[in-house]
């Protein structure tokens, strides 16, 4: 794996709080999946500023819960390791992303990982993920991500984890980019006239 994506590394994930503070810096994966187009700029921007002080609930416990177990998987079947790593881009210090996973593949490349848990059973990959993805993929400068999820019904995994490889989008890497550098616009706006 190129030394230059360890190079980029803003907080190694091990203090949650240092991890937390430095993501309030920059624009990450979380936030550009929220951007769907430039009339979410506001709202997301609002977001950053004034974040609510939410800790999570019975999903996202059992989805942090889960994580670890699924990440196993993921590095037994797929030789993906885990991360908790926040990066930022080559290009922006401001872009950032933790992807789930973390790998070299043989031919050199950067390959990613990205576990969700669902109750909802997926026809199609939601486009949230899809941003938080790709924007993953610009950050690091990976070609594909493993998406893997885990469908389970009242907390209870039903199957096996599911996975899909999502390839490198240039054309929607380049609308997350402009979204998002709207998004550091406006909260640069925002901020001035809280002066």
């Amino acid at each position: 794996m190129a030394n230059s994506v360890w190079q980029r590394v803003i907080s190694d994930g091990s203090d949650r709080d240092q991890w937390l503070q430095a993501r309030a810096g920059g624009v990450t994966a979380t936030d550009v999946a929220k951007l769907s187009s430039l009339k979410s700029i506001p709202s997301v921007a609002k977001q950053k500023l004034s974040p609510l002080q939410f800790t999570g609930n019975s999903f996202t416990a059992y989805g942090r819960q889960r994580e670890p177990l699924i990440a196993d998987w993921v590095q037994t079947h797929f030789g993906i390791n885990p991360s908790n790593a926040l990066f930022c881009a080559a290009e922006n210090r401001f872009h950032l992303a933790t992807p789930d996973g973390i790998a070299e593949a043989s031919d050199g490349s950067l390959v990613l990982a990205e576990i969700k848990t669902t109750n909802k059973v997926w026809s199609t990959v939601p486009r949230n993920y899809m941003r938080q993805i790709f924007w993953q993929q610009y950050v690091l400068g990976a070609d594909r991500t493993l998406l893997v999820w885990e469908q389970h019904q009242d907390f209870v995994p039903t199957a096996a984890p599911q996975y899909k490889w999502i390839e490198r989008d240039e054309e929607q890497i380049e609308q997350l980019v402009f979204l998002a550098d709207k998004l550091v616009e406006t909260l640069r706006e925002m901020t001035q006239g809280r002066r």
